[in-house]
């Protein structure tokens, strides 16, 4: 195989309305039958009046921006002081939902097209049907790896060629049957036409040549076939997000347990399991002697009188407010040890002294 990646030079401003097969077919008169065309987002919505009007400079550009990135959020996956990782509509994780501020009037921004698969598709219909060019169609634009500095271009939307090569079942040189390959093929292309194409040089389009025989088959399922399933993605949060995802699920599973009788080894399990992570001074003791809780319940009313036992907790002393703080992270651990323990907790109304004793009910 040899690749060639050529600049399509001189399509210049794009506005809304552009008919951008005219535009593109009209620079590259050179094109050929089996070419990929990598095409920025950035025209495709630029044509497609994707843009929305903001102030140019202030706070006021800043609440705006915000406005405008939570409305192509589906989910936010993570956030470190102004910079926000979000899953757009679409389906793609990215910086700031692709929201995109360079290349366009300082009032204005650009957002992601609506649905580049289809924006592929109609540019590569174009093409066809009033140039009688048969290319395959690339939506890139620009994102950020996990794990890697520096950006490259990937796909979007594709059409006329599927998105991922699968060399799942294909035998190596060395006879081992392959089990997981499977190459992101129009990402790598994408990447290859932003080498000739970049931020700064007005070139939005650029062409691979070599890699595809002309096909006249349409049916791909375009650039969707590249976003993970929630279910195999295993970094689908960031750190403080999948923590605080993590504690509320945790929190609902403690209340959630059916409603058995504990059982005391279990819940011993729990205590010891907590014992080493808990604040320096933190104290769990379970009380689970009919007498001696008969005689606790008496001291709160609304203590239940049939609970299997009794955590009581006292914080270290003498109290600040972060001690409060750590001392109710203690007892959120000792629920969630509990709860994988199967062992149902209710936090209850503390009892009679310090004002940083609690009570659990199990």
């Amino acid at each position: 195989m040899r690749l060639e990646i050529l600049p399509v030079l001189g399509i210049g401003h794009v506005t809304e309305g552009d008919d951008l097969a005219a535009v593109i077919a009209t620079a590259a008169p050179w094109l050929r039958d089996g070419d990929v065309l990598v095409v920025t987002s950035k025209i495709v919505s630029k044509a497609e009046g994707r843009l929305v009007d903001v102030p140019a400079d202030g706070p006021e550009r800043l609440a705006a921006r915000e406005e405008v990135l939570a409305g192509e959020t589906a989910r936010v996956v993570a956030s470190r002081g102004p910079t926000r990782i979000v899953q757009t509509h679409h389906g793609f994780v990215m910086a700031s939902a692709g929201i995109d501020a360079s290349n366009v009037d300082k009032t204005r921004l650009v957002l992601l097209p609506v649905d580049p698969d289809a924006s592929a598709r109609e540019l590569r219909t174009a093409l066809r049907e009033r140039y009688d060019l048969d290319v395959a169609v690339i939506i890139s634009d620009t994102m950020g790896r996990p794990w890697r500095n520096g950006l490259t271009d990937v796909a979007l939307g594709v059409a006329g060629m599927p998105a991922i090569r699968d060399h799942r079942g294909e035998v190596d040189p060395y006879g081992n049957e392959l089990q997981l390959t499977q190459m992101a093929v129009v990402d790598e292309l994408a990447g290859a036409g932003e080498l000739i194409k970049g931020k700064c040089d007005q070139v939005p389009v650029a062409v691979v040549r070599g890699y595809l025989a002309a096909t006249r088959t349409d049916d791909f399922d375009g650039a969707r076939a590249l976003i993970r399933d929630a279910a195999q993605d295993l970094f689908s949060l960031g750190t403080a997000e999948a923590r605080a995802a993590g504690l509320a699920e945790a929190a609902t599973l403690a209340e959630a347990v059916g409603p058995e009788p504990a059982d005391p080894a279990a819940v011993r399990r729990a205590l010891d399991a907590v014992a080493e992570v808990v604040t320096p001074g933190t104290v769990f003791t379970l009380v689970d002697e009919a007498e001696v809780r008969a005689g606790l319940v008496a001291e709160v009313p609304g203590w239940p009188a049939d609970a299997s036992a009794l955590v009581l907790g006292t914080a270290p002393a003498p109290l600040d407010p972060m001690d409060l703080v750590r001392f109710g992270a203690d007892l959120h651990r000792l629920r969630v040890a509990l709860a994988a323990e199967g062992v149902r907790s209710t936090l209850l109304p503390p009892p009679a002294g310090s004002p940083a004793s609690a009570a659990l009910a199990l």
